[in-house]
């Protein structure tokens, strides 16, 4: 096996964290004799490797044009109206609608109206097919080909499956007839998002819950064709490198060892409106003695700054903050998010959050899963619904992904700020309420003891080519 070739593909500051700052790459070298980094992140951004073993291919950046934009429209949305019974992707389907007629609105309408009728699996194939041959003219295209040509592999992996620009990727290793392996990049990406960029030979997933969903959406994908990894994402917490002395991580967030922390754990602004109203009841409840002997930690979304949070500091000096340092490795790019990076540092910020803090508090997120992996309680705050003026996050409790979470007593689901209140007492007082429910939960949804994931990434990738 070791004189066989991995190309792996980087899309994102996420596939770095979870691919590059774990253990995959030292396990990978084990099992490949020579590791092709094909990054869309630039080669600055990665630590020194070994370079008898690992190389860094930077890929140019590509920008679809109108026509490779309709086809995977087309695709997407035809996926959408196939499974519209399925109420998250029935809210994508819906959210991804125009309302008026510019351009690009007319063109969004044609395909929502022959999708509606031309959405079977073997109509989805020909719009895929079509999006390849718009392809064909590209020079970003071209150099993709080239760079397989020149760095030849015996599998290309994708660490994750959605991002446009894979597609391209996926084109030319089929023109090459090197198979293609990927990594569904998050617990809800399958029951509630749109058609996954390509046409992969094979897929690592998180679990057997996450496999029958593959199984369900993608009819022709076959049972041998999907291994259950987990997910790298979660591997940190099980290494001594990212780990702080408590009395470390209180001092550097100016927290008080005498009471309890209460951890809210923002969305990004996109779904995250709600927040800081969330916020502000929780820091009022503890200034008022609501909440006694507590303290509140505000973790921000890594995927932006924080400005939209300063009246809440003004208003609430008493918050202590953790704003993830995650760098920007390329201005000027077409989806700036996707190119900040982790650090090490925030990796251990993290770490040392989910295993000192008490309680969590978000909006439905995995952070859920990341706090239940050290036992801690979960509340998961949905204020806004259609009659109530805020933003409507009580629609995500509807989503496939999420209906396990709610189903599974794991959590408390806080519609009102009183319900926020009486759950987080409750918590406080009985921090073991629900165990047994967070323990039920973490083995559906992630299918590997984390100290195993990434060698079995490994291995599933390994056994594709031997």
């Amino acid at each position: 096996m070791r004189n066989k070739t991995l190309g792996i593909v980087i899309t994102d500051g996420v596939g770095y964290r979870n691919f590059i700052l774990s253990t995959f790459l030292a396990k990978a070298k084990m099992s490949f004799s020579q590791i092709t980094i094909f990054s869309g992140l630039p080669a600055s951004a990665y630590p020194e490797l070994d370079e008898a073993v690992f190389k860094i291919v930077e890929l140019p950046v590509f920008t679809e044009n109108k026509l490779n934009w309709y086809w995977r429209k087309a695709k997407e949305v035809a996926h959408l109206q196939k499974y519209k019974e399925n109420p998250g992707i029935k809210d994508n389907l819906n959210m991804n609608r125009k309302k008026g007629w510019s351009p690009n609105s007319v063109l969004v309408k044609s395909i929502y109206a022959f999708t509606r009728f031309l959405h079977s699996e073997n109509w989805i194939e020909k719009y895929e097919r079509l999006q390849e041959k718009s392809f064909a003219k590209s020079e970003v295209v071209k150099n993709y080909k080239e760079f397989l040509e020149e760095n030849p592999v015996d599998l290309l992996f994708f660490t994750h499956q959605r991002p446009p620009f894979i597609s391209a990727l996926v084109y030319c290793a089929k023109a090459l007839k090197i198979p293609t392996s990927a990594f569904i990049f998050s617990w809800d990406n399958l029951a509630s998002k749109g058609r996954m960029a390509a046409k992969f030979d094979y897929f690592l997933v998180w679990s057997d819950l996450m496999k029958s969903e593959l199984l369900r959406f993608y009819e022709n994908v076959t049972e041998d064709k999907v291994s259950v990894v987990g997910t790298p994402q979660f591997e940190p917490y099980v290494l001594d490198e990212f780990s702080l002395e408590k009395e470390t991580f209180l001092r550097k967030f100016g927290l008080d060892p005498n009471k309890k922390i209460i951890c809210y754990s923002c969305a990004d602004k996109s779904i995250g409106p709600n927040d800081p109203l969330v916020i502000k009841t929780i820091a009022e409840a503890v200034e008022n003695g609501v909440l006694e002997n507590c303290q509140l930690l505000v973790r921000t979304s890594p995927a932006e700054d924080e400005s939209r949070f300063l009246p809440t500091k003004q208003a609430y000096p008493s918050i202590k903050w953790n704003h993830p340092v995650w760098h920007l490795t390329r201005e000027n790019h077409p989806e700036p998010w996707s190119q900040r990076v982790a650090t090490k540092d925030d990796i251990s910020d993290l770490k040392s959050i989910l295993q000192f803090c008490d309680i969590n508090v978000n909006m439905c997120s995995t952070m859920s899963l990341d706090f239940m992996l050290y036992d801690k309680a979960v509340v998961n705050t949905v204020f806004g619904n259609k009659e109530n003026g805020l933003y409507d996050d009580q629609r995500f409790l509807n989503y496939e992904h999420y209906d396990n979470v709610v189903k599974s007593g794991a959590v408390v689901i806080a519609k009102t700020e009183n319900e926020l209140l009486d759950a987080l007492n409750a918590y406080l007082e009985n921090p073991s309420l629900d165990a047994e429910n967070r323990k039920k939960l973490i083995d559906l949804q992630i299918g590997q003891p984390l100290e195993k994931t990434t060698q079995a990434c490994v291995n599933a990738l390994a056994d594709v080519i031997n």
